[in-house]
């Protein structure tokens, strides 16, 4: 499924690269918003769309069109995984049947743990212990990081599968790999230096980190990614890191581009 969903990708997306020369844009009369990591705060993710809404309906006042891009990770370590599974699919239907500011949704590597340990909850166990008790907590599942019994394992699986929500299985079925938007590409961890974006290994786009955060390589994208917490936003030439560690700070962090202009919208703890 992942190594499909990439080809679908690579089938729409533009093919055109960040210019060594000239600085990146976006699609021309485009805004977009890259939001990162959210990791189960609601609180954070409600308070931070509200500015980032206020922001794109100046920039829609001023003849752009907007995007916002959620950079995965939207469930683990924090209090209210599902309650962030619902604003986003409420955010996914507006943006479905145009009431809404337009959205992609990315998957990250904890969504595909979660979705891993729903198919073979023995063999991925390693999930319980880097997030999925907060998370199977705020579906009302009491379990222990790690817990590695097979039996239990399945047990542990079989009432998340039960609780699950339809429309939330759905949404984290069909997130996406990768978008990009002119001079950017969107990933959740990064990808791998040196490799045609269209040759990204799935698990590098998920849990990269070295050599791609310190690589000074231009990449045929500028890439935008979450997955590594940094104190501050890392805005370089070659890419933008916005993952704020929001289940530790409080600081949920988005990044809005336009024409050459780079901004930081984020919450305060």
């Amino acid at each position: 499924m992942i190594r499909s969903l990439l080809r679908d990708f690579f089938a729409s997306a533009t093919n055109r690269s960040a210019s060594s020369t000239a600085p990146p844009k976006p699609t021309e009369g485009l805004c977009v918003y890259a939001v990162g990591d959210v990791h189960g705060q609601r609180k954070e993710l409600e308070a931070l769309l509200a500015r980032v809404e206020a922001d794109a309906a100046r920039m829609r006042a001023d003849g752009l069109n907007t995007r916002i891009v959620f950079l995965g990770d939207y469930v683990d370590r924090g209090p209210d995984s599902r309650g962030v599974l619902d604003s986003l699919c409420a955010l996914a239907k507006r943006s479905a049947d145009g009431s809404g500011i337009a959205c992609r949704f990315l998957l990250g590597n904890h969504e595909a743990a979660m979705l891993d340990f729903l198919k073979e909850p023995a063999a991925n166990s390693q999930w319980l212990s880097f997030g999925g008790v907060e998370t199977l907590g705020s579906y009302g599942v009491r379990a222990s990081a790690g817990t590695t019994e097979p039996a239990r394992c399945r047990a542990l699986r079989d009432a998340l599968d039960e609780r699950l929500p339809d429309e939330h299985r759905r949404f984290l079925e069909t997130l996406e790999l990768m978008v990009a938007f002119g001079d950017y590409a969107f990933v959740h961890a990064g990808i791998r230096p040196g490799v045609a974006l269209e040759r990204q290994h799935p698990d590098d786009l998920l849990w990269i980190r070295e050599p791609f955060l310190s690589s000074p390589r231009r990449h045929e994208k500028v890439i935008v990614h979450g997955h590594t917490v940094v104190e501050r936003p890392e805005i370089l030439d070659n890419r933008i890191g916005i993952d704020t560690g929001a289940y530790a700070t409080g600081v949920l962090t988005a990044v809005a581009l336009h024409g050459v202009e780079r901004r930081i919208l984020a919450t305060a703890p």
